[in-house]
């Protein structure tokens, strides 16, 4: 029963991750209509951002005891960087071509992420680096489970940040225009809100989202490189189109489900690299049989 609350333990904190990139997919595609495939490299910015504030704060050789301001300014540095790029992205590779055919704007994505990814190379070398113990690691032992403070601060930081994000989309007036310009990007115009900033706001929102999964990841697994969100990145997409692509619940339930199955496959005993051929196989299953997603509803589309 303890292997058994052991690898839930480890599946949620894993899927928490997981869903905090998963937001960012699925808000820019419900106000776009558009896959970001650019947002994983986002996440693996955000990292790096990180990694380079811990340094510069002086904790790039871990810290001896909890300081919250400095580990806050990490955070908020990587999360400020993060966003600038998400509006820029925005600004400069999407918006161009808002009114241009889907299939083009799918290309500009997966050239904007190649662009980050190799660009990161050159700028960050393709070396591994290890991310700094910017919080003290302690272990902790609770209904048989066995773990370090890092998840139980990843539980609670992604918790709260999920928990932030409902209520700016459901509970404030930015909120109610996104999900206007949601549901008739056409007709939120014509109403007088400003589409425009409604799209930067959501790219900058999902954007510092991915920052702080980044340094989560980056904290809980100790190594960073510049391609180190592109399994990430993929997986919560995955999660997204599980969950519904387009629904805010939806990408945080999707990210869930995935980070279980992947630790259920090491609770079976399969070898690791079965991890990626399920998600993948929850993929294909989806779109064949719940193209929606498991909080979508079907919309039949005018051809």
């Amino acid at each position: 029963m303890s292997d058994l609350l052991q690898h839930l333990f480890n599946g949620v904190t894993t899927g928490c991750i997981l869903a905090l990139i998963a937001l960012g997919y699925t808000m820019v595609y419900g106000v776009l209509k558009l896959i970001n495939f650019a947002h994983s490299d986002v996440f693996m910015v955000g990292a790096f951002m990180g990694y380079y504030g811990a340094h510069s704060l002086g904790l790039g050789k871990g810290a001896e005891r909890f300081d919250p301001l400095r580990v806050g300014l990490i955070f908020l540095l990587s999360m400020a960087a993060c966003g600038l790029l998400g509006f820029l992205n925005e600004k400069i590779a999407y918006r161009p071509l808002r009114h241009s055919n889907r299939i083009t704007s799918l290309i500009t994505a997966i050239g904007v992420s190649f662009f980050l990814e190799f660009g990161g190379q050159m700028v960050f070398t393709a070396n591994y680096r290890s991310f700094p113990e910017i919080i003290p690691k302690t272990h902790l032992s609770f209904l048989g489970i066995e773990a370090t403070n890092y998840p139980v601060i990843i539980l609670v930081t992604a918790v709260a940040l999920m928990a932030a994000l409902s209520y700016i989309v459901y509970f404030t007036r930015f909120g109610r225009a996104m999900r206007a310009v949601s549901y008739s990007f056409e007709t939120a115009s014509l109403m007088g809100i400003p589409t425009d900033r409604v799209v930067s706001i959501t790219f900058v929102i999902g954007s510092t989202l991915a920052a702080a999964g980044g340094v989560l990841y980056a904290l809980n697994y100790g190594e960073i490189n510049p391609l180190m969100g592109v399994m990430p990145g993929l997986k919560s997409f995955v999660a997204a189109v599980l969950g519904g692509i387009g629904i805010v619940p939806g990408a945080m339930l999707g990210g869930l489900l995935i980070g279980l199955c992947d630790e259920f496959v090491v609770y079976f005993g399969l070898p690791s690299s079965y991890q990626s051929a399920i998600t993948f196989t929850i993929l294909i299953l989806v779109l064949l049989f719940r193209p929606a997603g498991l909080l979508g509803k079907h919309e039949p589309e005018k051809v």
